[in-house]
């Protein structure tokens, strides 16, 4: 995806359960160039499995962000997930003198777990597949199957989100998904396109597991699973608090007690490895034939010690660590390479969302 003009290009903004992260992006001559990028941590609770719970800590820590990175642009994109998303491809027949938009708008109901009447639904058409959205009445020689990417979001969600933007001064030009926003900035990092993958988020709150075959997501899903849980079986063990059992977690800081530690750690691997490893099954019994290649993983908890090669031993599939910043241009004056490194694996959805613009369905 490449970015529009300088009037199009709009600001990644994504508002997780741990952390505020906001991407800016230019396009030059030199090619993709990263010209700011900042991070905040929300109160504990602000924000829970894609839901705004405490509206004002969000709109002020954007409002911050904003005017520390001298951001000027106020056109965002923003993302959503959890529960209050489903993401699903389906199939559809065509129909004779039926608008696209109204048929999809049928079909989609049998799939929605949520009242059809109380979300926003999206959709597009996938490559390859049938005519393009847009394209007006189906006509009757024109009968065959044609494969949809559905999305449905609750109205209350998407109001939410859009209300704590505009209260902060910004205007959300585009909303996208998480599982949509972490692929795009995978594939801009690592040039690909092809083959069978998938791509794994490991936030505070959430475990977002995304399958993708040539660039089609052909399987997602969010569970609750995630770093948060350890910080909290850390803090009942051994009687810390919050940010000093999100230190012990990541290893900044040694304990005595390494034995119990690691049988804390060990369990929640085991558990995550677990999720990922039913994600993929259930994608190679749903189509049968996918040959998943590798698994690329991101997010803060990412990083826990030991998950990264148990994932590997478990699934005999390699696992590497997304780099977002891989293939863009920055000025080390201005952006510290170290805190790049730091927090490359926490950026990737906001990046994807960077390389969004004005106009993107």
């Amino acid at each position: 995806m490449m970015l529009g003009g300088a009037r199009n290009q709009l600001v990644g903004v994504d508002i997780g359960s741990h952390a505020i992260k906001v991407v800016e992006l230019a396009e030059t001559r030199r090619g993709r160039v990263l010209r700011s990028i900042g991070m905040a941590v929300l109160p504990d609770g602000a924000v829970e499995e894609g839901v705004i719970r405490q509206s004002s800590p969000v709109v002020e820590l954007l409002r911050g962000l904003f005017a520390k990175l001298k951001i000027r642009n106020r056109n965002v994109a923003t993302s959503l997930s959890g529960y209050s998303v489903m993401v699903k491809k389906i199939t559809v027949r065509k129909s004779e003198g039926l608008p696209l938009e109204e048929l999809i708008g049928e079909e989609a109901e049998q799939y929605i777990p949520f009242d059809v009447h109380q979300v926003n639904l999206d959709f597009d058409t996938l490559e390859g597949s049938g005519r393009a959205i847009g394209a007006g009445v189906i006509g009757a020689a024109e009968a065959e199957l044609l494969d949809v990417m559905l999305v449905a979001a609750k109205k209350r969600i998407v109001e939410d989100r859009v209300q704590v933007l505009e209260q902060a001064g910004l205007n959300p030009a585009v909303l996208d998904v998480d599982a949509f926003a972490m692929q795009n900035a995978f594939e801009i990092s690592s040039g690909r396109k092809n083959g069978c993958y998938a791509l794994v988020n490991l936030g505070a709150r959430e475990l977002c597991i995304n399958i993708v075959e040539d660039g089609i997501p052909i399987f997602n899903s969010d569970s609750s699973s995630a770093g948060s849980e350890v910080t909290r079986e850390i803090v009942l063990h051994f009687g810390v608090d919050l940010g000093e059992g999100e230190r012990i977690k990541l290893g900044h800081r040694l304990l005595r007690d390494k034995e119990k530690l690691d049988g804390i750690l060990q369990g929640v691997v085991e558990n995550w490895t677990g999720e990922i490893i039913r994600a993929l099954d259930f994608a190679g019994n749903a189509h049968p034939g996918v040959d998943v290649e590798g698994i690329y993983v991101c997010g803060g908890s990412c990083r826990l010690p030991g998950f990264q090669p148990f994932l590997e031993k478990k699934t005999g599939l390699k696992v590497v660590e997304i780099d977002p910043f891989k293939s863009l241009a920055f000025d080390e004056k201005r952006i510290d390479p170290v805190y790049l490194s730091s927090v490359g694996r926490q950026a990737v959805v906001a990046v994807g969302l960077a390389l969004r613009a004005i106009g993107d369905k």
